[in-house]
């Protein structure tokens, strides 16, 4: 009898947690198809990449002439225009030593205009009007200002991906990042789920302190900047 693979779910992390923990968030065309609110995440999924009519699906979903971003080792069908192309690693957290942080402070919708300024500066990669809506999001305060964040994102079944890992250029140094990642997956642990994460594979320095932690490398994907065939109807 075949071993359940219990990381399988990572393997199409956006797909899964569209169609499992977070549906509430997803859009969907036909049955290959799924993207997160435009609002709370720039992803979207097809189910099976080398499925021609699952990309059908995505483009009809998105629109003609329109970006959408996705994440694994896709290869999109002839018409499709590759905007970016950023190689990625994904990290799995199952060793990880996960801790509260009594510092740390429940970030909420109030905190979004100063967390989307802490992103703007730092690029730890999309944070959007909803994102905060997703999952957990725990911050650093020093003298009333934020100065490091770090939450939930995508949540394929079992799993919860940490993410928006940011700390202000005048605050590294001090171990903000490690005690709110630690912190965050206290939390994920908590509700029975395994932490991991995705990083740029450029960001050297984040993925050596993410080793450091316990983090695994599990495998190596691109996050894929793509726009649909065809001109939008807003310029036809």
């Amino acid at each position: 009898m075949p071993t359940e693979n219990p990381s399988a779910p990572l393997d199409n992390p956006v797909w899964a947690a569209l169609t499992g923990p977070h549906r509430a968030f997803a859009e969907y065309s036909g049955r290959g198809a799924a993207r997160y609110l435009p609002a709370a995440n720039p992803f979207a999924a097809v189910a099976d990449p080398a499925d021609p009519a699952a990309w059908a699906d995505l483009a009809a979903l998105v629109g003609p002439g329109r970006e959408v971003w996705l994440t694994g080792l896709p290869t999109p069908p002839a018409g499709w225009e590759t905007v970016r192309v950023i190689p990625g690693v994904q990290l799995d957290g199952r060793a990880v030593r996960a801790e509260a942080a009594p510092e740390a402070v429940r970030l909420g919708p109030a905190d979004v205009a100063e967390m989307t300024a802490l992103v703007e500066l730092t690029e730890p990669g999309p944070f959007l009007p909803r994102t905060i809506e997703l999952g957990s999001y725990l911050g650093i305060r020093r003298e009333g200002r934020l100065v490091a964040m770090a939450g939930e994102r995508l949540r394929p079944p079992g799993w919860t991906e940490i993410s928006a890992v940011c700390t202000h250029p005048a605050h590294r140094g001090q171990g903000l990042a490690a005690l709110l990642v630690r912190a965050v997956a206290a939390g994920i642990r908590e509700r029975g789920d395994v932490p991991f994460l995705h990083a740029a594979a450029e960001n050297t320095g984040a993925i050596r302190l993410y080793e450091s932690m316990g983090f695994v490398l599990r495998r190596e994907p691109v996050f894929i900047g793509l726009r649909t065939p065809g001109t939008p109807v807003d310029q036809a």
